[in-house]
């Protein structure tokens, strides 16, 4: 069954959160990139999975299978 990762901006986009399915959040990340380097890093240890980077609006803006 193929994993779900998220990285997606907190409520009012101070942080950006890491989650696995609809799971609470896994890490916080002050900066988009570390965010989006560790849930790629958590996905390809979970291989087969998806990663779904979200914008403020929740809209899909980046999307990686692993």
């Amino acid at each position: 069954m193929m994993k779900k990762y998220s990285v997606a901006p907190n409520q009012d986009a101070s942080a950006w959160i890491v989650k696995l399915e609809d799971v609470a959040p896994a890490e916080e990340f002050n900066a988009k990139d570390d965010a989006i380097a560790k849930a790629e890093e958590m996905a390809k240890e979970n291989s087969p999975s998806k990663l779904s980077v979200l914008d403020k609006e929740h809209n899909v803006t980046h999307e990686e299978r692993f």
